[in-house]
């Protein structure tokens, strides 16, 4: 085909690296909804054509390439990035060059841009249900660990608020390299153990977040005693630290594989028909899918690869998800996301405790923070899993 037969798209995700466990996931969901769009006749009897660079987990990379494909080969459409601080490389190309970006991740919030679309949770949808959750459930005082970047210190600034106001404690914050290896952890679960905290909130990321948990475990740390929460440890992670040193701890997001739903074992089926397996299906990964299915209907209602036209399209647009419905805010490109808290079991699936049963509207910049309003909310659920 040429080029003029195809729309063109341009990806950015990690597939070396330390960020490249979670950004392989979210590469294959892209290529995934590639593929089912494509299988089903295109968008107006053209095929959606990824051009893929590998940023190798290197933050400066990702503007460099973003740059590449929006000037070298004349693509205004881009699906990239995993920590806030590859996405802060982005923003200013995409920005400059009027380029529509979909940022597939979780972040901090405090952000808006015309040119992204935001398809991850934001803080009112995760931080804050998981703070309430640790409180009621375990106490007051808890303890941070994070990577050093962008998003563990920021993400913790807004956590550190959430918990102060349910009358909490953060009673120690410590951040280590996304290179840290187990043998780092050793000083880090040294002050936990002395500190003896109700809960840990980890931001710790990529092979970092591996061997946190794994230096946790035999170090003695247990789950059903002192868990490890986090907003970004998620399946494929699981799976690399193994169940028996997972077992416990809890994450929030909007998705988890374990869901019992149609759209969920359909979403599942045709992961594990193209990939062979679905042990690396994560939130992240499904927010990737939705968006390029979301786009593909933006980009068949305008016809064009225009930016404003794409854009007109997708404010207001609603997508039944694996997850649930979900909806893209026309007020600040953020997306409404369901919420959900699971604690991973002795198989080292997800056993989803917590939800709303409803789509949460994003407040990036928590203009309504309140915690007990995610409490109100939320509704014990009896969602347990179940094999096959």
């Amino acid at each position: 085909m040429t080029k003029l037969d195809t729309w063109r798209v341009g990806i950015l995700f990690s597939t070396s690296g330390v960020t490249s466990i979670i950004e392989k996931s979210q590469l294959n969901g892209a290529l995934l909804a590639i593929d089912e769009i494509n299988s089903a006749g295109g968008v107006r009897g053209r095929t959606i054509e990824p051009v893929a660079y590998d940023p190798g987990s290197v933050v400066k990379r990702y503007g460099e390439l973003a740059e590449r494909l929006i000037v070298d080969d004349k693509i205004n459409v881009i699906f990239g990035c995993y920590m806030s601080s590859t996405r802060k490389e982005v923003l200013p190309i995409v920005e400059r060059r009027n380029a529509l970006f979909f940022y597939p991740t979780l972040y901090e919030g405090f952000e808006y841009s015309s040119n992204v679309m935001y398809g991850g949770a934001t803080p009112n949808q995760n931080s804050v249900p998981l703070a309430n959750y640790l409180m009621e459930t375990f106490g007051k005082r808890i303890y941070f660990v994070g990577s050093d970047y962008i998003y563990p210190r920021e993400s913790n600034r807004v956590m550190r608020n959430v918990i102060r106001q349910g009358g909490g404690e953060v009673v120690g914050e410590e951040y280590v390299p996304l290179t840290a290896g187990v043998a780092r952890f050793k000083s880090v679960i040294s002050n936990i153990q002395k500190v003896k905290p109700d809960a840990i909130f980890s931001t710790v990321v990529g092979q970092g977040c591996i061997n946190f948990y794994s230096a946790y475990h035999k170090a003695g740390g247990r789950g059903i005693e002192c868990p490890i929460a986090s907003l970004t440890t998620n399946e494929g992670e699981i799976a690399e630290i193994g169940a028996e040193a997972s077992v416990g701890h809890i994450t929030a997001a909007p998705y988890f594989r374990s869901i019992d739903s149609e759209a969920n074992r359909k979403f599942l089926d045709s992961y594990r028909n193209k990939f062979g397996t679905i042990s690396d299906v994560t939130s992240c990964c499904e927010a990737s899918y939705c968006q390029m299915h979301m786009f593909a209907r933006a980009l068949s209602e305008c016809g064009e690869l225009d930016t404003d036209a794409l854009r007109d399209a997708l404010l207001g647009m609603t997508f039944q998800a694996p997850q649930g419905e979900i909806k893209i805010d026309p007020d600040n490109n953020h997306t409404y996301l369901q919420s959900r808290i699971a604690i991973v079991d002795e198989n080292g699936e997800f056993d989803i405790k917590n939800m709303v049963r409803h789509m949460i509207k994003p407040d990036p910049y928590l203009v309504y923070p309140e915690i007990d309003d995610w409490s109100l909310r939320t509704l014990e659920i009896a969602e347990r899993h179940r094999s096959g």
